[in-house]
């Protein structure tokens, strides 16, 4: 009897100490999501809102395709505490949660039917597409997410090249840009100086002709000059031989 009392009795301090701790546990858990739904942003348009809020319905951040409703992180706590809803499949929150369950047998849309290419539940699979392929929805959802990305990436690349084309024709009209703007000058400098000898050209011609003009003006002037001297002089010489002619003396005129 002593013996069993001596073992009994630590037992139950320990229990008791057990419960304290669990019971401290369980209170600072609350406090703690007490806190954090404070610190939680009501629901904005476009966000998916929890289902169990009332009053201001939080942002939801998983939704459960068993419950079929979505959660915010203080309505998410027992799906990460209890065992029974650990098992349930969280997804990111999403608005139509029914749009995820089989509209014949009202299952979870959980597999993949490779010959229909479509989305189907565990009695489609064995009735409706009886000998079907079939793979897990979240096998076929990493698959064509892995083609996804893929394809993003040939996306960015052909973008990338695209991007660095236009910087070459940037690069490359600037350059032309250059060479014109180069040759433009060089052009300018060219015409001018073809314009300043064309100039100078055209001043030494007229000048030329002036000068030959004023030559051949000289000239004529003393042409001019002389044989007017002439005419003076025939003119008195002819007024000589008009006296003579007219003359009746015989020795004049022998």
């Amino acid at each position: 009897m002593c013996k069993e009392t001596f073992y009994t009795r630590p037992q139950l301090r320990v229990n008791t100490l057990l419960s304290e701790v669990v019971a401290q546990f369980r209170r600072e858990a609350q406090q703690k999501a007490s806190s954090s739904s404070s610190e939680q942003q009501a629901a904005k348009p476009g966000e998916v809102p929890c289902d169990i809020c009332t009053g201001t319905r939080l942002k939801a951040l998983k939704s459960c395709l068993v419950c079929q409703e979505s959660y915010c992180q203080t309505h998410l706590e027992p799906h990460l505490t209890k065992k029974d809803l650990k098992r349930h499949q969280l997804i990111d929150a999403v608005e139509n949660l029914e749009g995820r369950m089989c509209k014949k047998h009202d299952k979870l849309l959980e597999l993949f039917c490779k010959t229909d290419h479509t989305c189907v539940c565990v009695l489609c699979s064995v009735l409706d597409h009886k000998y079907h392929k079939f793979v897990p929805l979240r096998d076929e959802y990493e698959g064509k997410k892995a083609e996804l990305e893929k394809t993003e990436a040939e996306i960015q690349q052909m973008i990338q090249k695209r991007r660095l084309k236009i910087q070459q024709i940037k690069e490359s009209v600037k350059m032309s840009k250059c060479a014109a703007d180069r040759q433009k000058a060089e052009g300018v400098q060219v015409f001018t100086a073809l314009k300043e000898s064309v100039d100078r050209g055209l001043k030494e011609l007229i000048k030329e002709i002036e000068d030959k003009q004023e030559t051949t003006e000289k000239q004529a002037e003393g042409l001019m000059k002389d044989l007017k001297q002439e005419i003076s002089e025939l003119m008195k010489r002819s007024s000589e031989v008009e006296q003579l002619s007219r003359s009746e003396d015989h020795l004049r005129l022998s």
